[in-house]
Parts: structure tokens; sequence; C-alpha cells
């Protein structure tokens, strides 16, 4: 009998996932022959092949043996190393496990990191635990990385920021070749509602991308609970943290509150939608900075600035995108620079009346000056 369907569903995306890694890294492996089973007294070898593993007998994926039965080789030492972000949950946990089931296949290592926002009482401990955790499921390496999280955006952007900066570190610090997270559809529809919320444009609506940089999110295509039921399956220890049915953050508001209310009033399929309406704009929004990259080469003068009569004659989508692109360049904070703020560049260019000098987050100054817009930090 094969595994259940939620586990075989998230093997599945996570094996693709791999796969392309592993094409990227230039990793070939060839799949190593079958371990012997031992012996059961009274059955006959093939069928002795067809039992599970004994009980108790958990190591997966770097170890020898998942809790399928399955026998697994460790890939070799030099080969590429591929990162899990684990926080102990449900999404992470069916995500990690996943990984080290079917990594050594295709001659990828896999390890993993947990980070300790220190937010809790007792967070140390239980980062402690999950990575234990972790290494009695065959991930090497495994850490337990503790960080301080500012106030710079909110509790819940500063924590964001605080636990990039860790995982950006230790992708560094063992040369991985990516950082797989557990992000599922259900955090995709929610983060197209918050953006909705904000009154964000294209690019905010188009959610989480499955790849950006070293990051990977196998899992946007499947739902939280089929994480849930392939932990369950699996006999997989998960925490559920406290904070994510906390409504003092947004985030959780909107998945404890407002998609249930949705789905209510509106029927099933909201989370679905949501995330396909991602998608839909994701394509728009790549489209449009494509169109932006090299409009803006034709409109950017010998000294850097930006030619206004140029600008002024590009639909509104992409002259606030080449806008966007300059800000970006003189050193607007990506995460400080908002809808509301190219709306008041855009008026140097579709509203001059002699404006003076506008005041963009990060110290950067933008300026119309003989029929052409400067943007540069204040001081330079």
């Amino acid at each position: 009998m094969g595994p259940h369907p939620a586990v075989a569903a998230i093997r599945l995306a996570v094996r693709r996932t791999l796969a392309d890694l592993a094409a990227e890294a230039g990793s070939t492996f060839t799949a190593p022959a079958r371990e012997p089973r031992e012996r059961v007294p009274g059955v006959p070898v093939a069928a002795a092949a067809a039992l599970p593993a004994a009980v108790g007998t958990t190591l997966i994926g770097n170890a020898h043996r998942h809790p399928s039965g399955l026998p697994r080789t460790p890939a070799a030492p030099g080969s590429p190393l591929v990162l899990v972000a684990v926080s102990g949950g449900a999404d992470s946990m069916a995500l990690a496990i996943a990984a080290a089931f079917e990594a050594p296949k295709i001659g990828l290592r896999v390890g993993a990191v947990t980070v300790d926002h220190g937010l809790q009482s007792g967070s140390a401990e239980r980062a402690d635990q999950v990575a234990d955790r972790l290494r009695e499921l065959g991930l090497d390496p495994v850490e337990a990385v503790a960080v301080r999280v500012g106030r710079e955006g909110g509790p819940e952007a500063a924590a964001r920021d605080a636990r990039y900066a860790a995982l950006d570190a230790a992708a560094e610090r063992h040369r991985a070749v990516a950082v797989l997270l557990g992000h599922t559809r259900d955090d995709q529809a929610e983060t197209v509602l918050l953006g909705l919320a904000r009154g964000s444009g294209a690019r905010s609506l188009a959610g989480m991308p499955a790849q950006k940089g070293r990051y990977r999110r196998p899992l946007l295509e499947l739902d939280r609970a089929a994480t849930r039921q392939a932990c369950s399956a699996q006999a997989i220890q998960v925490w559920d943290d406290p904070h994510n049915c906390d409504p003092a953050y947004t985030r959780s508001r909107v998945r404890h509150e407002v998609l249930p209310v949705l789905e209510k009033h509106l029927g099933g399929g909201v989370v679905e939608a949501l995330a396909r309406t991602a998608r839909l704009f994701r394509d728009d929004a790549d489209a449009l900075d494509q169109w932006a990259a090299l409009a803006e080469r034709d409109i950017r003068t010998g000294e850097g600035t930006l030619d206004a009569g140029k600008l002024s004659e590009l639909p509104p989508a992409v002259r606030r995108r080449v806008l966007r692109r300059a800000a970006l360049r003189a050193g607007c904070p990506a995460g400080d620079l908002f809808a509301r703020h190219l709306e008041t560049i855009d008026l140097l260019v579709t509203g001059w009346r002699g404006q003076g000098p506008l005041h963009l987050p990060g110290g950067v100054e933008a300026t119309r000056r003989c029929g052409t817009l400067v943007f540069r930090r204040q001081g330079d």
C-alpha cells in the first residue's frame, strides 16, 4: 500500500522543486542499491521486503530509514546542500520530512534551520527540541538560531526581517544552494487579502513567489490541511505557535476571522480562488516589470536622471514602476516604499506645478529639475 494521499502530494511537490535545484546545481546521482532487509523468521523474503520498519525506527533522509520502511542511503558528503526553514509547525515539519525523503534520491543533502525569535517564554528550549527532532529524522546539518527582533515596521514585519536575516546567514555559512519555506496555499490567500486591505498594487497582490533568489516554496499549491494530515499519517510531532491564534496579529485575524466569514458567505473555494488570483496578478506584474525595465533605458539621461517628458508618455502602471526602480536605486528601502509614495512622485510628472522636493523613506529625495526627475539621498 502506498503512502497517505497527503504524504504523496507533498513528496511530489518537493520532488519537483528538488529536481530543479539538482539540475541547477549540476548534481548527478545514481540511486543506491536497495539495502537488504533483515530476515524475519517464518516470513518469505519477498513478503518481508513489504513489511514496515521496526516500531520506533524513524530515521529518514540522510539517515538510513524512513517511517514508511523504505531504505535510504545518504547523499555523498560533498553533495549540494538544501536547507529547510522549520518552525516546528505542521507545514514546515511536513516539508522537512518530505525533503529528507526525496533529496538523497537525486544526490542532494538536506539540513534545517529553526529560528528562535525570543518572543515567548521557553522559546529557546522549544527551538532546541525542534532541532533535536529534525536530527532524529535524519536531517544534517541542523541549527537552532536565536535572533533579536526589533520594532521597525511592527512586530510581524520585524520578526520576519530577523528570521530571513538568520536564514540568509545560515545559507551562506553552510553554502546551501537553496532554502525551502513551508508556505501553503492558505498562506498565499492570506497574503492577497492583506494586500487588498492595504490598497497595494499588483505586485503585492501577486502574493508570494514560488521562487525568489535562494528561497523556494514547494507547497504553495497545497492547502494547510494536507500538511497536518501528512504529519499525522507519519506520526510526526508538531508544535502549534500560539502567535498564530493571537488576534493581536493581523495575519492571525485574517486566518481565523476573515477567511472563515468569506467561506461562509461566499461558499467554499475562496482560498483557492485567492491563490489563483495571486498567480494571475504575478503574470501581469512580471510583464509590466519587464516593460518598465526596457522603458527605463530610453528615459534615463546621460546624467542618470529621468526624462519627465518621456515618462509622461508611458501608461501609468509602467511609469510608476520606472519611478519605483529609480527610488530603490537611490536607496529607498523596498519594504517602506508604498503606493502612496509613488502616487506623489508621479505628480512630479503628471501634475507639475513647481512643487518642492519630495522626502521619501530611507532619506531619499525626489526633485523635478529642468524637465528631469532626480533621485538622490539627502546630504549627497
